[in-house]
């Protein structure tokens, strides 16, 4: 199914949602790369974000690919909010560890969407398998942008 084009890029989305996602920020989150269906995002793993056994909180994990998602999500101009989302932590990462987060849409349909977030560290290693489904709002984001519409 062929989609209306966006008229705010992607770059231009996930350049906006960096800058207004305060939780994406408090992790220190850097938005490397974004195209239509697709999001890379890293981050440095920091002692105060380790588990009470030394290894990075799940829930860091998580939001490293949540924000991944979130803007792969969003990158068509329609306002895209999650239904589910599940991860699997296969391997454990580190302090100083940086931990890259890609994105890929799978499915995307009028209503709904599908993605699946690879998080690696900088060497390869598989830290977390995430998988989410979206629903797509009838909002767009360029007015979300502009200031039209607020939280």
């Amino acid at each position: 199914m062929t989609m209306p084009e966006s008229d705010t890029n992607p770059r231009q989305i996930g350049q906006w949602m960096a800058a207004n996602d305060r939780f994406a920020r408090s992790l220190g989150i850097e938005l490397e790369e974004v195209g239509a269906g697709h999001c890379r995002v890293s981050m440095q793993v920091t002692g105060e974000m380790l588990n009470a056994v030394g290894t990075t909180h799940g829930g860091v994990t998580f939001g490293l690919a949540d924000f991944a998602f979130a803007v792969a999500s969003n990158s068509h101009g329609q306002v895209a909010v999650a239904l589910s989302a599940q991860i699997n932590y296969p391997a454990a990462s580190r302090e100083g560890d940086r931990l890259i987060a890609e994105a890929r849409e799978e499915s995307l349909s009028r209503r709904t969407a599908l993605y699946r977030v690879e998080v690696k560290t900088e060497q390869g290693r598989l830290v977390g398998l995430f998988n989410g489904t979206v629903f797509r709002r009838d909002d767009r984001l360029a007015d979300w942008i502009e200031g039209e519409n607020t939280p």
